[in-house]
């Protein structure tokens, strides 16, 4: 039976991270228990704990300003001073271990004369606002004067004091009123030992100490990456959003799950009524612990941004202006049009693409209406362009479409290698848990045909950055399984227990071939054969290798073997089914991992069960009363295909941008310019939208309930902070459509849906809201056998049985080099901007990045006579844009790089319809370019422009004329 959930009593119990005690500074324990005595109270405690957090144990205060629990022991304020039989003195409790029978006092007339001197000197240096401080009720120098019972101070204002310093207000979302600083370090140790960018530090001695982002740089000219890990740890209103300044002191909050990268943050959505004040990461989030990016913490302004459409659009024609219309009419609209489709060209004339920035229970619902009340398979998601590969590769070695650890698991490795991803920019809150680890002494090995911050954090040593050129990526993986199995330095217990016998042989075979050896693919990769050696003996020879990959691994024409490939080596050197080990796909958005596991690919239902498999597809028939298609349905680009041939005609899309984001945009543009009703469900007039017939207003994730399943297999609860700015929530929309198209949907709550993905997902048969609730997150699969998720995956087993090498060949990819197209783009993302940048361009983040660049090698610019902020011309099979130059030795010869964060930048002209062979993940990251000075625009940029001036005519009155003005 399942229990009824009450999303009332979750709400109230999602406000529980707010009361976690304040225990001091983050600890080493150990086994070993000691025993004393803190205020008369006894108590034992592990060896290596602090007298500050064994007295918060017995519920004993100690006041305090420089001791964070985030932040390692300081020291420095001498607040949480204590007097401690037989020693001198009065230490800080937050920088002293407990001891065997140690006898403390926290409190007696000589610890409070220190204290309350101790705060007149800090109150004494501060400004008299107390009143007016936009901290007010939520300032830790205050609650500790109170605490310390300070009244008054002695010392008079007109001598040398900070009070007149300037403030900086650079930073687009928070300020710094050095006035107020009472240099406790926190904010420079929080930008060191949380976020590891190390751009804060203490300038001067004594008096004259102040906090500095050095060189007399301002915040927003400074290394800063605005994590918010400042204003956080900041116990005053020296660091302080300019929300909270703008607004006032938030009034409650809610937790939920960031919508950005797939790191799944946890956060407290702070608010006033209905008015989101800021974003706080949640102290007990299990994939961030408190940590944050610029975009999870600042960027959620585009949320109430007066681009957001709220109501239903619909049209005849793409020529047409658009008509606001209610929800009904717009629904019976789109199931009229969609009917008559179907009755003229076929039931396989119409499908749907889910998104993986809406929730598993959205896209669950999206792929049960297209199999239910479309009657076929012709389901596809966003997850077919980035990380379909990592699905089939590890579906086929290991057994299970998804990763093998928590994110925490990188703090046990001692090798970690990096293929193909840039951490700090595409999943920072995890790039600075690995940078903590790298800087504590761990092996660091990047793959990457580009230099990437990792590889020059400061006090990060970089062991090996191996510059593989563009679509080699299997040569290369081959070369070193090729050194360990040459140097006999494979894990032959392992392989022997775990590991398919027969295909193990196969492989060995295959790899041991003189082919693969370094020397003889070095002049494939690029890759110096002697390094490629020196790594791959770095990464066996340890005893916890990590592998973490990227979208530069799969979005390639052999990801899906690279993947395999990844997977070979860590069963090769026995990495799999421990902390510390692993394969790690870092997916790109917030569920990418969730929207694979509810079924959205065309020949899998929720879970990964095979369409064609009888018995797996009957269980769904019977519980949703229809039949189900036994053969599977289109893929994306099959739908852009067939709808060019004329046999594809209808599509509805939720939550994702595929004019913008798919590659080959005239080949895209010519699809969707084909179809006779196209359906968009968004929460802008995105790209795609302009060639719409029907336009559905969607809601942020601040507007629903539901679960992201983040990229280590967490599934994480979205919460309601407000009401859907258009009055429907994204699964109330589809229910809508669904019933207009005859099969009925009736949930009263996502929750009902979840409960239905967990009776017919075996991996999620133990996954409900409650538990949800109870546990803060569960990691899939979560059944009878793991009633709490599964940290770890194949720890004895595999799903298989025995893991299985695979073979992989190495297969050039049709995109080389070549005179008339001599130069290889690749592309990727930066840490402002977000995927298609539909959320991070509505916000200030913009401040970072406003346009896309095409990062160019000095050489490769001097032989064209470019120079920076030139406009180049880049040219492929594909098609032809224009960039704006960027020369910088983080590439190398021969290679140039692009984001695609901006429509107009046209990124995804030049990409060509190149896919991966088994999975139709489209090959962005190799692009034979030439690229040459220009003075205009690209002949699609004027079009595309004169488009989107058309297409915002098109709008009703007011939000034409507000289009307008922008453009």
């Amino acid at each position: 039976m399942v229990d009824i959930y009450d999303p009332k009593a979750a709400q109230n119990q999602s406000t529980r991270s707010q009361n976690i005690i304040d225990f001091g500074t983050p600890e080493v324990y150990s086994d070993v228990q000691v025993t004393l005595t803190i205020d008369g109270q006894e108590i034992s405690v592990p060896k290596g704990t602090s007298v500050l957090r064994a007295a918060a144990m017995l519920n004993i205060t100690i006041p305090k300003l420089c001791a964070s629990d985030n932040l390692e022991s300081f020291g420095s304020c001498r607040l949480c001073a204590v007097e401690i039989e037989g020693r001198r003195g009065m230490p800080a409790s937050c920088t002293t271990p407990v001891e065997h029978d140690m006898q403390v006092s926290t409190q007696n007339k000589k610890i409070a004369r220190l204290r309350k001197n101790i705060m007149e000197l800090y109150i004494s240096d501060h400004p008299l606002d107390c009143l007016t401080c936009p901290s007010n009720g939520d300032c830790e120098l205050q609650d500790m004067a109170g605490a310390v019972g300070l009244r008054e101070v002695r010392y008079g204002f007109d001598g040398e004091n900070h009070l007149d310093v300037a403030k900086d207000t650079s930073n687009p979302y928070f300020t710094f009123e050095p006035s107020k600083c009472i240099v406790c370090s926190r904010c420079v140790r929080a930008c060191e030992e949380v976020q590891g960018t190390f751009a804060l530090t203490i300038d001067g001695r004594g008096f004259d100490s102040k906090v500095s982002t050095g060189l007399d740089n301002d915040f927003l000219s400074s290394d800063c990456v605005s994590c918010g890990a400042c204003v956080q740890a900041c116990p005053t209103s020296t660091l302080m959003e300019k929300s909270v300044i703008d607004q006032g002191q938030p009034e409650h909050s809610v937790t939920t799950t960031c919508a950005y990268c797939g790191v799944g943050c946890s956060f407290e959505a702070h608010m006033k009524g209905e008015e989101v004040i800021r974003m706080v990461p949640a102290k007990d989030g299990q994939a961030n612990h408190g940590h944050s990016c610029v975009k999870g913490r600042f960027a959620f302004g585009y949320a109430t941004h007066q681009d957001r459409i709220t109501s239903p659009m619909v049209r005849d024609s793409i020529d047409q202006p658009w008509q606001e219309v209610s929800w009904d009419e717009a629904i019976s609209f789109a199931a009229k049009r969609l009917k008559e489709i179907q009755k003229k060209h076929g039931k396989d004339s119409i499908g749907g693409i889910t998104s993986s920035r809406c929730t598993n229970e959205e896209t669950y619902l999206v792929q049960k209406l297209i199999r239910a009340a479309f009657g076929n398979n012709n389901t596809d998601t966003c997850a077919r362009v980035c990380h379909s590969p990592t699905g089939y590769g590890l579906k086929a070695t290991l057994g299970e479409s998804a990763g093998t650890q928590t994110f925490d698991s990188v703090m046990e490795a001692d090798t970690i290698i990096v293929i193909g991803a840039n951490p700090t920019d595409a999943h920072p809150v995890f790039g600075s848990l690995l940078k903590k680890r790298l800087r504590q002494g761990a092996h660091l090995i990047i793959a990457d045909p580009r230099k990437i911050d990792l590889g020059n954090s400061p006090h990060v040593k970089l062991d090996h950055h191996l510059p593989l050129r563009p679509g080699t990526n299997v040569a290369f993986i081959n070369a070193m399984a090729h050194v360990i199995v040459n140097e006999g330095l494979e894990d032959k217990a392992f392989i022997a227990e775990r590991c398919e016998t027969q295909a193990y042989q196969q492989w060995y075979s295959f790899i041991s071939d003189v082919r693969h050896s370094p020397e003889n693919t070095e002049t494939i990769t690029g890759v110096d054969a002697d390094q490629l050696r020196q790594a791959a003996r770095l990464y066996a020879k340890v005893d916890n290798g990590a592998i973490y990959y990227g979208l530069g691994v799969t979005e390639h024409s052999q990801g899906s073997s690279m993947v395999m490939g990844i997977a070979n080596l860590a069963l090769l050197t026995g990495n799999i089914g421990r902390e510390g080990v692993g394969v790690n796909p870092l997916r790109g958005q917030n569920n990418v991992q969730g929207s694979c596991d509810m079924g959205s690919f065309p020949h899998e239902l929720p879970g990964y069960q095979h369409v064609s498999n009888d018995a797996l597809r009957s269980k769904f028939e019977q519980h949703w009363q229809v039949d189900i298609d036994n053969e599977p349905g289109l893929r994306i680009p099959n739908m852009f295909d067939a709808a060019i041939d004329g046999s594809f005609k209808g599509m509805y899309c939720q939550g994702e941008d595929i004019a913008q984001s798919d590659p080959n945009t005239h080949h895209v543009e010519a699809a969707l310019t084909s179809l006779e009703c196209l359906i968009v469900q968004d929460i802008f007039l995105n790209e795609t939208a302009k060639f719409a017939h029907v336009f559905l207003p969607g809601s942020s994730f601040l507007e629903k309930d539901g679960t992201f399943t983040n990229a280590e297999r967490r599934i994480n609860r979205v919460r309601k902070v407000m009401a859907p700015l258009a009055e429907k929530a994204d699964w109330q929309a589809t229910m809508a459509l669904s019933n207009a198209l005859g099969y009925p949907m009736n949930y009263q709550h996502p929750s009902e849906i979840m409960d239905e993905i967990a009776q017919l997902t075996p991996t999620f048969s133990g996954v409900s809201y409650q538990k949800l609730d109870e546990l803060g997150s569960i990691q899939w699969p979560c059944n009878d056998s793991n009633p709490l998720g599964t940290p770890t995956m194949h720890i004895d087993d595999f799903p298989i049985g025995k893991a299985t090498f695979a073979l992989t060949e190495y297969v050039a990819t049709d995109e080389r080099a070549s005179r008339k197209f001599p130069l290889l783009l690749t592309t990727g993302r930066i840490l402002s901007q977000y995927n298609v940048g539909a959320q991070t361009r509505r916000t200030e983040n913009q401040v970072w990045h406003d346009k896309d660049q095409l990062e160019i090698h000095p050489h490769d610019a001097q032989e064209r006579g470019i120079q920076g902020g030139d406009s180049l011309g880049i040219s492929s099979r594909a098609g032809n844009t224009v960039l704006t130059a960027k020369i910088t030795e983080r590439m190398q010869p021969g290679v140039v790089y692009t984001t695609f964060h901006h429509p107009e930048s046209g990124a995804n002209v030049v990409t060509t319809d190149n896919s991966d062979w088994a999975t139709n993940c489209p090959e962005y990251k190799v692009t034979a370019v030439q690229v040459e000075k220009v003075s205009s625009p690209s002949n699609w940029q004027l079009r595309n422009k004169e488009f989107s001036i058309k297409q915002n005519e098109f709008l009703p009155k007011k939000r034409s004329d507000e289009a307008r003005v922008k453009l």
